[in-house]
């Protein structure tokens, strides 16, 4: 049986790949999540006698190390951090303080017999493209954004302990996933939420910087692909959708759907942290998927019918 590790594993992304990767009874997974970002109802389903839940501090080498030696897992999915814009903006040196936890992490994953640990980096770490679409190895990182900055120093991290030790990893750079259960920090859940209220859609700035979106089920399928195929071992690879919108069009979109009766509401553009355009290069993901990526349709749709959204 393989033991693995999701840390962050109550927050909206770990939380589904828990779920994932509970349904295959070859799988013994632990969770640990101190709560900062992360729901217990994201944990609802989390049940199964190949399953077991410790609220726990990664930035504590104490709280961490006691079980990662306990257990000694095979696999480790680090996904920890705290995340949304504007916590991040308002919190700086808490954010810094997560590349403790990335130390923690890789110290014991080497220390006890971890095979291969699974990074969760981010499409921030880019910054103002330089290049579309936004590729792996040719983008340069140039974000100086704290939050940017602990993504790149943690996929250095990883770089560094494969290169002196041999600890293998893999490194996903998530371009905005979204779907149920997704917090109302990101633009997405906060959309639906307030057209379904019928209250006016904030957007920053004009609108016209531009994301893309993808499915929940799309980041988990690519992902836990590359785990059970060993495919992108000491690699990186974008995790999103490469088909752009505007914040504006999304907003519009959002509205259709959803039948409201809500306005959109322009406010003054955020200080920092709201790059121009988004749009990555996905080509490592689609080989890792046999089929198509879900449509933003269809997304939002799923995401109105199931109407479960975290605070």
């Amino acid at each position: 049986m393989r033991k693995i590790l999701i840390t962050g594993g109550a927050g909206f992304i770990g939380s589904a790949l828990a779920d994932k990767l509970i349904a295959d009874p070859d799988n013994y997974v632990v969770v640990v999540d101190n709560y900062l970002t992360g729901k217990t109802t994201n944990l609802d389903r989390f049940k199964g006698v190949n399953a077991k839940f410790i609220k726990c501090d990664v930035n504590s080498f104490r709280d961490i190390s006691q079980v990662m030696i306990a257990y000694s897992f095979d696999y480790v999915f680090h996904y920890a951090a705290v995340v949304g814009v504007q916590r991040t903006l308002r919190n700086p040196v808490m954010v810094l303080q997560d590349i403790d936890g990335i130390k923690n992490i890789l110290e014991l994953s080497k220390n006890t017999g971890v095979r291969r640990v699974f990074f969760s980096s981010s499409s921030e770490v880019y910054g103002e493209p330089v290049e579309l679409p936004q590729n792996e190895t040719t983008t340069p990182l140039n974000s100086r954004l704290p939050y940017a900055v602990v993504k790149n120093v943690g996929e250095s991290f990883c770089r560094s302990f494969q290169q002196e030790f041999g600890l293998n990893f893999t490194i996903f750079r998530f371009f905005n996933t979204y779907g149920p259960r997704q917090s109302t920090d990101f633009v997405m859940s906060r959309f639906i939420r307030s057209a379904l209220a019928n209250k006016p859609i904030t957007i920053y700035g004009d609108g016209s910087q531009t994301r893309t979106f993808c499915y929940i089920d799309d980041n988990i399928d690519a992902t836990t692909n590359a785990f059970y195929k060993e495919r992108f071992v000491n690699d990186v690879v974008n995790i999103g959708n490469d088909i752009e919108v505007s914040i504006k069009e999304l907003a519009e979109q959002v509205i259709a759907l959803t039948n409201s009766q809500s306005k959109i509401r322009f406010v003054s553009a955020l200080k920092e942290g709201d790059m121009r355009r988004r749009m990555p290069d996905i080509s490592k993901m689609h080989s890792l998927l046999d089929r198509p990526l879900l449509p933003l349709e269809k997304g939002i749709m799923r995401v109105i019918q199931e109407g479960n959204f975290v605070q």
